[in-house]
C-alpha cells in the first residue's frame, strides 16, 4: 500500500467542534426560491378560486326561439314553388349527345434502355451486375465506331416508354443512375 501524504493533503471540512451538532443542516433558501415559491402560490390559489367562483354562478336557461306555426290543412309545412329558371341550358344537358371520336393510338416501338457504355468489358459486367441485384436482367453490347470498340449496357426491349421509366426508377432507388431511354435500333 502506498504511504499517505498527510502534509499536502486537505483539512477535513467537517467541523469537530464539540458546540455544533454533526447533524446537517439544511441549506437557507435563496430569495429567488422564496419569490418563485410566492409566485406559484398566488396561481394555484388564483385558479382554486376561480373553479370556485364558476362553480358558484347559476347556469343560465338556455335562450328558445320560438317559430311560427304553419297554417295549412293537415299542419304540414308546404315548400315554396321553385323559381322559374333563366337559362335553358338545362333542358339542352338532358338531350344532348356526345360525340366520341375515334382516336386511334400509335406505338412508337419498342423502347431500350443504355445504363452505361464502357472501354472494357469488365467494366460493363460490374454494372451488368450491379442490375442484377436490383431484379432486372440486362446484356452486355459491343459496336464498333470511329473511336474504338465501345461495351454498352442496354435493358429492354419494352413495348411502353412507361414500363422503362418504372425501372428506370428502380436502378435509380439502387444507386444505378444515368440511364437514358431510346427507341430501339
Amino acid at each position: 500500500m502506498a504511504p499517505q501524504d498527510y502534509v499536502s493533503r486537505k483539512p477535513n471540512k467537517k467541523n469537530n467542534s464539540p458546540y455544533k451538532s454533526d447533524a446537517p443542516q439544511a441549506p437557507a433558501m435563496s430569495l429567488k426560491n422564496k419569490v418563485i415559491l410566492a409566485i406559484t402560490v398566488f396561481f394555484a390559489a388564483a385558479f382554486g378560486y376561480g373553479l370556485w367562483k364558476l362553480n358558484q354562478t347559476p347556469a343560465q336557461a338556455p335562450i328558445i326561439i320560438e317559430q311560427p306555426k304553419a297554417t295549412t290543412k293537415q299542419n304540414e309545412v308546404s315548400l315554396p314553388e321553385p323559381p322559374k329558371e333563366k337559362w335553358d341550358y338545362m333542358k339542352e344537358l338532358e338531350t344532348k349527345e356526345v360525340e366520341v371520336g375515334e382516336y386511334e393510338v400509335t406505338n412508337k416501338g419498342p423502347y431500350q434502355m443504355q445504363c452505361g457504355s464502357f472501354r472494357t468489358r469488365e467494366q460493363a459486367e460490374v454494372l451488368k451486375a450491379k442490375i442484377a441485384f436490383a431484379g432486372i436482367t440486362s446484356q452486355v453490347r459491343e459496336t464498333k465506331g470511329k473511336n474504338g470498340t465501345w461495351h454498352k449496357v442496354i435493358l429492354g426491349p419494352y413495348e411502353r416508354k412507361r414500363l422503362a421509366e418504372k425501372d428506370k426508377h428502380l436502378l435509380k432507388n439502387n444507386n444505378v443512375n444515368y440511364c437514358q431511354i431510346w427507341l430501339w435500333r
